[in-house]
């Protein structure tokens, strides 16, 4: 009988941790912003603005010093492709530049005067490419549009000068070896399709720890102690019930801004969608979980609530890069890669790639899905060590001061 009364004593705390947690999240603004708004309106906006995955007619300014007909014929198979468009001539580099200044144009395409003398006299011409480097997009339009021209057009002069006489030799002779391109998991070879996948991931842990971190600072700006632990209140006196309690709460929100973030959003965007829900099920439920200890343990590291704001606005351009999703992850240097291991986003995100992006099935992401639910259990750990404390020094103070902690 004695254990049956202490498990309901302690699944009466929990429940009543979880209902005033509930309420204490309903009242507050800030948290129902990064709780609720923020998982809903933040991945449209997002989305929306990268949706058409390319940029098409990217304005180009020519320096043509070789007026010729081979620089002309190169000039017209730029402004034919879909993504480059010749909006201005200039006489000289200097005047070129000053329009890529002032962003009426994005690049530069510099034919010197012995382009076409060069070609005729069996020598290699060359084409210089100007872009600006501001915008990753732009120059990947002006930079492959001249590199697919040279290549057709050199493919041009070698068939001309090699003296066939059918059309299946001048076939051969221009492509030897016949291939066809196919880019892997991202068809569209679009950025947001390759990049916004990992982002939905960082999302949903960048604002469940901003929640939580906002709602331990209300509870702290409340308490006149500066510890979050109304240590006078009954149902406060054990720190697994607070830690739970809690925990059911906000996974209780994230149950259903995970779905909205990680299934809904890829499918209303046509982003790569590839895993069932049962697999993404599998391998989020650990990264959630995760999330939600971390984030608790977070929250009792600050001391003000803002500060849990600038933490982690200020991290999220590094994790999104220490994932290993838009930045390779050979090239991280090794600490690095050992500090990304202290966030659940790091393995959350290439497990999520892996699954919805490529087509991964569960066994694939095995060590990603152990290493997360390790983090689980420690940071739940963590968090009930780091809560303990807190009893500790709100019970310090209390007794201290002599005054009340609620």
């Amino acid at each position: 009988m004695y254990i049956f009364r202490k498990a309901y004593d302690y699944l009466q705390d929990l429940c009543f941790v979880w209902y005033k947690e509930v309420l204490n999240m309903a009242k507050d603004e800030g948290v129902i912003i990064f709780f609720f708004v923020v998982p809903l309106v933040y991945p449209l906006l997002y989305s929306w603005v990268y949706n058409n995955e390319q940029v098409h007619e990217v304005p180009v300014v020519v320096v043509d010093m070789s007026h010729s007909s081979l620089s002309r014929q190169f000039i017209r198979m730029c402004d034919a492709s879909p993504d480059v468009k010749i909006s201005y001539y200039a006489q000289d580099l200097d005047e070129a530049k000053s329009l890529v200044s002032r962003q009426l144009a994005k690049g530069v395409y510099f034919i010197p005067p012995d382009f076409e003398v060069n070609l005729n006299r069996m020598q290699q011409g060359v084409v210089s490419v100007y872009c600006d480097m501001s915008l990753m997009l732009t120059y990947k339009a002006i930079f492959q549009t001249a590199q697919m021209v040279s290549m057709e057009m050199g493919t041009q002069l070698k068939t001309r000068m090699a003296g066939l006489y059918t059309a299946r030799e001048e076939v051969v002779q221009a492509k030897p070896l016949d291939f066809e391109d196919v880019p892997l998991y991202n068809p569209s070879a679009g950025y947001g399709s390759a990049i916004l996948p990992a982002v939905l991931v960082l999302i949903l842990q960048q604002t469940l720890v901003l929640g939580i971190g906002l709602a331990a600072g209300t509870a702290r700006d409340e308490n006149r102690f500066r510890h979050l632990i109304p240590v006078n209140a009954p149902h406060y006196s054990r720190t697994l019930p607070i830690v739970l309690g809690k925990f059911l709460c906000y996974f209780m929100v994230y149950a259903i801004m995970g779905t909205w973030l990680l299934i809904v959003v890829p499918r209303l965007f046509n982003f790569p969608h590839l895993a069932s829900w049962q697999s993404l099920l599998t391998v989020m439920l650990p990264y959630v979980i995760a999330c939600i200890f971390f984030g608790m343990i977070v929250s009792c590291m600050v001391k003000y609530r803002e500060n849990v704001m600038l933490i982690m606005v200020f991290v999220s351009v590094p994790l999104l890069f220490m994932t290993g999703i838009s930045w390779p992850q050979s090239n991280i240097p090794g600490y690095w890669q050992g500090v990304s291991w202290l966030f659940p986003s790091t393995f959350g995100a290439r497990a999520f790639v892996r699954l919805n992006s490529m087509g991964a099935t569960p066994a694939d992401v095995l060590t990603e899905f152990r290493i997360l639910w390790v983090q689980a259990g420690a940071y739940l750990i963590i968090a009930c060590m780091v809560y303990r404390f807190q009893f500790f020094l709100a019970k310090r103070d209390l007794k201290k001061y002599g005054e009340s902690a609620e």
